[in-house]
């Protein structure tokens, strides 16, 4: 079931289902931020901060729904799998009715305290929160059934959903621009996106597995497996986008809505190479569930090509990003917004190259029935990371929340290797020199290159990436690692159905 060429089906049409709309926002992002304003802008990207953060609110069943169905599934037991599918999706949408009401009855002290929205924008920004407050549960809803359908491997069909989702996140404020600069407008168009999203959604799910034609009661007994994994994934789900968003909260209430639109750009652009991890561990994130209880050696040979993978296509874009972040910034969005974002998005780029690599031992965690331990690492983490965060940022503005965000995702990465190698009984020693040594590479460039004229930079860095392929093709990669790659790669041009 996991050769190297259902893997690669599967993360490309991740790869595919996340990057495109990203493609469409380097084009969308400079039109928005001329069209409403630096600070309706800022106010947007809170908003679609929110949207990421409460379409997670779901009690770590959609996480659930994809570990459990698919151990069912691997095991033969397919006679409970419909109504854990349902029972799932209906507990999901109730839970999502609940994250609604918190946000609308929240969104007023939110606006009018928390936030330093301009005293113009206040009631057209709580307008806009009240009108993402309703869509969270169809939000939550489609969460689980693209879970369920992520348990059968059709990552073709939870990915038709989601890319044209995705680009009218961005499309959507966009047309409205011509006939109007309101909030209000530009947040609509993620609801009615996202209801549009759910109803395609729930008729491919049906039409793909035959059994889920007929919709059941929710049944208790189905819920139990489901809490019992679940439960654990609700810190997580909290935490975790807690501290991936804070510092945005951070500098709006401290600093200004500008500061969040500086820091904020940057981070959605150098953050978006986190899709290639994440498209690979939703393949084997149901890997690591079914072959941990049949053979952990497999399971151990899945991780350890995961990392390697990931160095490989991680290290590259983020060694250009810390080289060449004020050239592509001063392209992008202008020299004055560049002298105000590139050290951002160079430290941004050493914390996103770890981070991708940590998302292995994160999958792995998890998919082997152990959500405790990563949400016991969250717990652990946010009141540091907080802490750290408000002093940095006070201390050096938008570039101490970058070096708050840095370290925080070096520790966690830390922690979480650590307890992988105690999961599966193993060394990763060398692992850790590995991502420790190119993280310390990448550090360098950023802090190093910034003043370098453009053709030494580029002489610089093109050596850098020679020098990197070749160690990493003679001394990191053995010979099956190529074998898996090639394997990999050829399946993303032929023979789909084999």
């Amino acid at each position: 079931m996991y050769r190297g060429s259902l893997i690669a089906r599967g993360t490309l049409w991740n790869l595919l289902g996340q990057s495109l709309p990203a493609v469409v926002a380097l084009f969308a992002v400079p039109i928005l931020i001329s069209g409403l304003g630096t600070d309706r802008f800022g106010v947007l990207t809170l908003a679609w901060t929110l949207i990421g953060y409460f379409s997670l609110f779901d009690f770590g069943l959609g996480r659930a729904l994809t570990q459990v169905v698919s151990e069912r599934i691997g095991l033969n037991r397919d006679s409970d799998v419909v109504d854990i599918v349902w029972t799932g999706t209906y507990l999901m949408a109730l839970f999502g009715v609940a994250a609604g009401t918190t946000m609308a009855l929240s969104a007023p002290w939110l606006v009018g305290n928390v936030l330093k929205v301009p005293p113009a924008l206040e009631r057209e920004t709580l307008r806009a929160f009240l009108i993402l407050a309703a869509t969270l549960p169809i939000v939550t809803a489609h969460a689980g059934l693209r879970g369920a359908l992520e348990a059968w491997l059709r990552f073709d069909l939870t990915n038709v959903v989601r890319i044209p989702m995705g680009v009218l996140t961005f499309v959507g404020p966009l047309l409205i621009l011509p006939f109007s600069r309101s909030l209000l407008a530009a947040v609509a168009t993620l609801g009615i996106a996202r209801a549009s999203g759910f109803v395609v959604q729930l008729a491919l799910c049906r039409r793909a597995v035959p059994s889920l034609r007929s919709f059941t009661p929710p049944r208790f007994t189905a819920v139990i497996p489901l809490l019992r994994f679940g439960s654990w994934m609700t810190v997580s789900n909290i935490v975790s986008p807690i501290m991936v968003s804070l510092d945005r909260f951070v500098i709006g209430a401290m600093i200004s809505m500008a500061a969040v639109a500086y820091y904020a750009t940057p981070y959605e652009a150098v953050t978006k190479v986190l899709l290639i991890p994440a498209a690979l561990v939703g393949v084997l994130f149901p890997a690591f569930s079914r072959t941990f209880v049949q053979d952990k050696a497999r399971t151990f040979r899945l991780f350890r090509r995961g990392v390697k993978v990931l160095t490989l296509a991680l290290f590259p874009l983020c060694l250009l990003a810390a080289s060449f972040g004020r050239e592509a910034l001063t392209i992008w969005l202008g020299s004055d917004f560049a002298d105000k974002s590139t050290r951002v998005l160079q430290l941004l780029a050493v914390g996103v190259f770890v981070n991708g690599l940590a998302n292995v031992p994160f999958a792995l965690i998890q998919g082997i029935g152990r959500p405790d331990v990563t949400a016991k690492l969250h717990l652990l983490e946010l009141p540091f990371y907080l802490a750290a965060l408000w002093w940095f940022a006070h201390a050096w503005g938008i570039i101490g929340a970058a070096v708050a965000w840095v370290v925080r995702v070096a520790l966690d990465a830390l922690l979480l290797f650590i307890a992988s190698e105690r999961a599966l009984k193993v060394s990763s020693t060398a692992t850790g020199g590995l991502v420790a040594g190119l993280a310390t590479v990448l550090l360098a460039f950023g802090i190093g290159t910034d003043r370098i004229t453009l053709m030494p930079k580029i002489l610089l860095t093109s050596l850098t990436l020679l020098i990197f392929g070749g160690i990493v093709w003679a001394w990191v990669l053995k010979g099956e690692d190529r074998a898996l790659l090639t394997d990999g790669l050829r399946a993303l041009g032929v023979r789909g159905g084999e």
